[in-house]
């Protein structure tokens, strides 16, 4: 890659209807740190530009942003922290650079995160950073209460995170197991319609908790930790009759439960115990006749003390960008 003069192919029209800023931005003399953050042909530039709606020009070390001005201190953030990036990592893929956007580009009423309150989840494997103000407040909330709600779409987080919360509190032997479970209601189907014995009719529900597991844990340790009962998973139904003591527990896709599902499932909460219940509103599966437990609890526990709610948007998706745009789409025509 040519590290000389870079011109944009952008457009001149692109701001005209923002006052232009630009802000100047010099990094260290490093060619080969250069070249990793700008990226082949540079394409890590253009996905900035982009996403955030600037134009970046670059002569060697020193780059140029013009655009308006939040936006351009935002890419100017951005381009620090990518280069800081550059210290240890050779290659900066697509993926990590959106997660890095997705942080920058948030509504105008989330600050930027003070210094002081960064706070990320460290397990012996990882350590899992939040990418936005809600997701902060979100595992600040897990460590506080020991119910705690997360609503939202999907690709916000509230899943992965509430896993790394729970392994986090198994190494630090705050619990002695963890316990994940999810109703067995996707897109109309029912167990009993699936071939196969009921380990193999589970499976497909449970897998995105194995995910979340294997990338926090490792595959290994999550097969031990299974085979001897400290990292249990389990449709809801398995739940009915237990209680559950000093136990980690995650109800995840909640928005499938029924009212007398929710209300069983927050009462096998024992003591030492913490639940965290993860749920999209807008991906409700049961009949029309049956009321989702996760909206019933939202309107008679929300001013119960212990308990917290957390909400998640589309804003806070850390998936593919078009999800973001896909989600907002879909609230656009739900309102029409």
């Amino acid at each position: 890659m040519n590290l000389g003069a870079r011109k944009t192919k952008a457009t001149k029209h692109k701001f005209i209807l923002h006052k232009v800023y630009m802000a100047k931005l010099v990094l260290p003399e490093d060619n080969h740190r250069l070249n990793t953050l700008c990226g082949e042909h540079n394409r890590h530039l253009e996905q900035i530009e982009k996403y955030l709606e600037v134009v970046i020009a670059n002569r060697g070390n020193t780059f140029t942003i013009t655009g308006p001005k939040a936006q351009t201190a935002k890419a100017k953030k951005v381009l620090k922290e990518l280069f800081a990036m550059t210290d240890k990592e050779t290659n900066l893929s697509a993926a990590k650079i959106h997660l890095l956007l997705q942080g920058a580009k948030t509504p105008d009423q989330i600050d930027q995160v003070p210094a002081h309150e960064k706070i990320g989840i460290l397990t012996k494997k990882s350590i899992i950073t939040p990418h936005s103000q809600n997701q902060i407040n979100y595992i600040k909330n897990i460590l506080k209460h020991d119910i705690t709600f997360s609503i939202g779409p999907a690709g916000t987080g509230k899943t992965f995170l509430a896993v790394a919360s729970a392994v986090h509190a198994l190494e630090k032997e705050q619990v002695s197991r963890i316990i994940l479970v999810r109703p067995a209601v996707e897109a109309g189907e029912r167990l009993g319609f699936l071939p196969g014995n009921i380990a193999e009719k589970i499976d497909p529900y449970l897998r995105p908790l194995y995910d979340a597991l294997y990338e926090t844990v490792g595959a290994k340790m999550v097969e031990r930790l299974t085979q001897e009962n400290v990292i249990e998973i389990a449709p809801l139904a398995f739940m009915r009759g237990r209680t559950l003591n000093s136990a980690f527990i995650i109800l995840d896709e909640s928005q499938n439960t029924t009212v007398e599902q929710m209300k069983m499932f927050l009462t096998r909460i024992g003591f030492g115990s913490k639940a965290v219940i993860t749920g999209d509103i807008t991906q409700i599966d049961l009949h029309k006749e049956q009321k989702s437990g996760l909206v019933h609890a939202m309107h008679i526990l929300k001013n119960e003390p212990g308990i917290s709610f957390n909400f998640f948007h589309s804003y806070d998706v850390v998936r593919h960008p078009l999800v973001q745009k896909i989600i907002e789409a879909y609230d656009r025509a739900q309102t029409k």
